[in-house]
């Protein structure tokens, strides 16, 4: 058994959640050195001496690890500089959530290279890299050699192929197993004549990135074909949201079942197993942990074939012969799929096919490929 000192400078959200289900369910010893989800910008220029003097303190204890564990939002150059001589000798892991090579920009905003950097830095630093999606990874690789052309000279662009060589593909370790407790309290939806409208699901960030614009749109043109539905509108938002929310409210305020984040875990689960379309607009993803919960409490999905949902939804499923389809080419093929899972004229996928999209990315199946990675980065050193 490892011990394993991970370093977080964004303890909250999908990073929290991850984090947390990794340790509950790994056969390795944990140890975490964390700092609160806010100030993001500092928390990759400054947070690394925090978190420096957390982990020096710690090893001060008698507590060394074998495998330091960091996320992109570390300074892992900046890090591992201020626990000299402690740590220098334990190898260390770099698992990419999100990079700021890529991360969608809001509209007006210009990208700042600064923390770009870092990121590509901490790669660099890293002994091993863990991207959570194959899509993730091969933008990040695309988009790398264009930051580095930005600059002067001394741009190192052979660096590129040292990362390469050096990552791999994990997908994110997601404790659905929560999920099973609620399931019973609902069964496989059906609506057609005389019975309630199907549930159509949001259950993603309300920022730009997951584009609201696109999804209302689908379901104001659904409406104005006579199409019924109801709608549950959940998920995280902040002090701005965007405004077609507020529109939505106004013109669906008698059909929506649920609006706002759900302020605990039962609700959340509840409210996927109630629904029965989940579709994503989104123009941005590097994972998608929500559509693949909503997916597992049994959302058919309806999602864009790009980004990284292709990898998530097997092959088999691209193109159903006696179901609806999950993935759509682009805005009209979606609205005809709407339109014939409404009608009655698609089935959507059973619930067994539903729930086992995402069964192996459950952290009781999972969790093994992270402890294997550890293993073979302490076996490199070793060796």
């Amino acid at each position: 058994m490892a011990r394993i000192l991970a370093v977080e400078s964004w303890y909250g959200g999908s990073h929290r959640n991850f984090l947390d289900g990794l340790i509950a369910h790994s056969r390795h010893e944990f140890q975490t050195v964390t700092m609160a989800n806010r100030f993001w910008k500092w928390r990759m220029q400054g947070g690394a001496v925090t978190l420096a003097r957390k982990a020096n303190q710690m090893v001060a204890s008698g507590s060394k690890p074998d495998v330091i564990f960091a996320t992109d939002m570390v300074n892992v150059p900046a890090f591992l500089a201020l626990t000299r001589p402690e740590l220098s000798d334990v190898p260390i892991v770099l698992y990419m959530h999100e990079n700021q090579l890529t991360y969608p920009l809001s509209p007006g905003e210009e990208r700042d290279n600064t923390y770009a950097y870092i990121n590509y830095l901490s790669c660099l630093a890293a002994d091993a890299i863990v991207f959570n999606s194959q899509f993730h990874f091969d933008e990040f690789i695309e988009a790398l050699p264009i930051l580095l052309r930005a600059f002067p000279d001394y741009t190192h662009l052979n660096s590129v192929q040292e990362i390469r060589e050096k990552s791999t593909v994990l997908h994110l370790g997601m404790d659905l197993e929560r999920h099973d407790k609620y399931a019973a309290n609902y069964s496989r939806h059906q609506w057609g004549p005389g019975m309630q409208p199907p549930i159509v699901l949001w259950n993603q960030r309300w920022e730009y990135d997951k584009n609201p614009e696109g999804f209302f749109r689908l379901m104001n043109r659904l409406d104005d074909a006579g199409y019924k539905f109801r709608l549950i509108l959940a998920g995280e938002h902040f002090e701005e949201q965007p405004y077609e929310f507020d529109r939505a409210f106004k013109r669906y305020a008698d059909r929506i079942l649920h609006y706002g984040y759900a302020e605990n875990f039962e609700e959340y689960s509840n409210l996927l197993h109630r629904s029965d379309i989940v579709v994503s607009t989104a123009v941005h993803e590097f994972f998608g942990i929500a559509i693949q919960e909503a997916i597992y409490c049994g959302c058919h999905p309806l999602l864009p074939n790009r980004l990284s949902y292709p990898e998530l939804i097997p092959r088999s499923l691209h193109h159903p012969l006696l179901h609806a389809p999950a993935l759509y080419e682009d805005e009209e093929e979606l609205f005809k799929s709407m339109c014939d899972i409404l009608s009655g004229k698609e089935r959507p996928l059973p619930l067994e096919t539903l729930r086992s999209i995402a069964a192996d990315r459950d952290w009781r199946i999972h969790a093994e490929s992270y402890d294997s990675l550890f293993d073979d980065v302490m076996h490199r050193v070793m060796v």
